[in-house]
């Protein structure tokens, strides 16, 4: 509670939010994310890290190790370090030497001070921010978070940054007082995380929750859709309820394979119900679910395999905030530009199309 979101519809609108707020950190700067490529948009950030670390702020910084087959060069972190930022690349790749080299750190987070907190799908790439154009337009979203709701994101970074330690870390000066009442309009905010390790696949079930608790509608946006059959039924079931359920993919995918396999769920998804709709002008990369005109989730978990079981995933889970209807409306937005897939265009494949796209789904999930 007594927290305030404010929603970005795109990747540029979030990273003038954050250059902003990270040239204001007095105490402590944390970030965690997936893909850091050299670019526009990290060599600004990387120069004001710099400048803050000789004011004398904390800087820690981590990011997933497949950055290193072809982003970033394998010492990195030593690099980094030379300007007094601490580093650590999650989880290094080691081919054939251990299995958790599909347990990847796929989180997106900043922490300011403890007091200011950012999360989404939005990666430190110039497609992101539509610098650089790889698959058309690139429709991301991200949030940012200012009250208590914010001590969630600092615990979650502390945690995995000490996993590879070999003592435990005293939180206590990360920690933030907590505002005293209670600002009801501001409604509850509760960000999440979820780890492959501990047996509770926290990003579906909050899926689930907003599915199985919808009356009205149920929007979703997501690059990929590669699903079990638990989820088929849930998307289905709701449908035939006669909730709306639409699912907003992207028209230009960013991995021909995987859209494929995506592909070879239409046809029963249309069947039970539920409408798919392909964003024309490019790719969407927003992991988004919107509910009812009180619930969503912005985070970073894919409906595929790899983001609900086998990653590190995080989101922000918001019931009654402002925000909410913010989602919603990028959502109709989003569709309004988006093409509906029909029946009929996923009955007129060819055979051997058909056969092409069944042998491949065979793979799902490994993709």
């Amino acid at each position: 509670r007594n927290t305030e979101v404010k929603y970005f519809p795109l990747g540029e609108y979030k990273f003038r939010y954050l250059v902003a707020e990270l040239k204001k950190a007095k105490r402590f700067i944390f970030m965690e994310y997936f893909i850091v490529e050299e670019s526009y948009m990290w060599d600004t950030i990387r120069e004001i890290l710099i400048e803050k670390v000789s004011e004398g702020v904390e800087v820690r910084f981590m990011y997933d190790g497949m950055c290193a087959i072809s982003m970033l060069p394998y010492n990195y972190p030593s690099q980094l370090r030379k300007y007094g930022i601490q580093c650590k690349m999650s989880n290094p790749m080691k081919p054939f030497l251990s299995t958790t080299q599909n347990n990847r750190d796929h989180r997106k987070i900043c922490v300011i001070d403890g007091k200011v907190g950012f999360t989404g799908g939005i990666n430190l790439g110039d497609e992101y921010i539509n610098r650089k154009v790889r698959f058309g337009h690139w429709k991301d979203t991200a949030v940012m978070l200012r009250g208590d709701a914010v001590q969630s994101l600092t615990m979650m970074f502390l945690q995995m940054w000490n996993v590879s330690e070999r003592k435990p870390e005293n939180y206590e000066s990360y920690m933030t007082p907590k505002r005293k009442g209670l600002k009801r309009e501001l409604g509850y905010v509760i960000p999440y995380a979820d780890s492959p390790f501990d047996n509770e696949n926290v990003g579906e079930e909050v899926y689930f929750h907003i599915l199985n608790h919808a009356k009205k509608y149920v929007h979703i946006m997501t690059p990929y859709l590669i699903l079990d059959n638990e989820m088929i039924t849930t998307l289905t079931r709701v449908a035939k309820s006669g909730i709306e359920v639409i699912i907003i993919m992207p028209h230009i995918p960013d991995k021909w394979y995987a859209f494929v396999v995506a592909k070879t769920y239409y046809k029963e998804l249309i069947e039970g119900g539920v409408q798919i709709y392909e964003y024309t002008p490019g790719f969407v990369h927003a992991k988004v679910f919107v509910s009812d005109d009180d619930t969503a989730t912005v985070g970073t978990i894919n409906l595929d395999y790899r983001s609900l079981y086998l990653h590190f995933e995080c989101g922000t889970f918001m019931y009654r905030t402002k925000a909410v209807m913010q989602v919603k409306e990028d959502a109709l937005a989003t569709i309004d530009q988006s093409l509906l897939v029909t029946l009929a265009e996923c009955q007129s494949k060819k055979l051997i199309v058909r056969m092409f796209m069944g042998a491949l789904k065979l793979f799902a999930p490994l993709l």
